[in-house]
């Protein structure tokens, strides 16, 4: 295992390097010239699941670095991604930075959809978390529920929606519409996150327009 030595590096920012460096995903990733481990969690996902072809359009929320819309991008007809941090372009890839929650991004969001609606809805987003697990996983849950309010605005029937959950995963309240907007609703767990983290994915199929 590899150590770092760096003294002036705190415990955590040490933690995450150690982690980085023996993480055989992050290796992979370089290889393959992907931007992110992530890539793999969507590629698993999507191998599964089947959530998007070659006549998809695909919206990627939270897209920065871009690795899952690199993965998309390749098979997809179009992909728009949104993202508080700036992202460096991509092929067949159109790039918005802002709050997709904000109502000006969204309306930015529809507007490039055009006349169509979209296929799928990605988000591989986390919020901010504070150590207090209540109001993180009340941070989560509005999260999820953002996200879910917007998919079922821009989705076309038949449509699915990915995204990111934690342990616990969505409300009684939510998970019930969820399952009234889809006819398909559960969760998974790609082999490439990691074991140690909470994350797993919520997946939603066969919108119900």
């Amino acid at each position: 295992m590899t150590k770092v030595r760096n003294k002036k590096l705190k415990e955590s920012s040490k933690k995450w390097l150690r982690r980085q460096m023996n993480d055989q995903y992050v290796e992979k990733a370089k290889k393959a010239g992907y931007r992110s481990r992530a890539a793999y969690k969507i590629l698993e996902i999507q191998q599964k699941f089947k959530i998007f072809d070659q006549h998809s359009i695909v919206l990627d929320l939270g897209a920065a670095p871009g690795g899952w819309s690199q993965v998309v991008a390749n098979i997809a007809k179009k992909v728009i991604a949104i993202d508080l941090l700036d992202m460096t372009p991509l092929p067949n890839v159109q790039f918005i930075r802002g709050d997709f929650a904000e109502e000006r991004n969204m309306q930015m969001l529809i507007q490039l959809l055009g006349n169509e609606k979209a296929d799928a809805v990605l988000s591989d987003m986390a919020p901010n978390t504070c150590g207090i697990k209540k109001i993180d996983h009340l941070r989560i849950i509005n999260l999820l529920e953002d996200v879910y309010n917007f998919s079922i605005k821009i989705l076309k029937p038949g449509g699915s929606l990915v995204a990111k959950v934690f342990q616990g995963g969505a409300t009684n309240d939510l998970l019930r519409n969820l399952k009234q907007s889809f006819a398909k609703v559960g969760h998974f767990k790609p082999l490439s996150s990691r074991k140690e983290s909470p994350e797993m994915y919520l997946i939603a199929r066969g919108y119900r327009n």
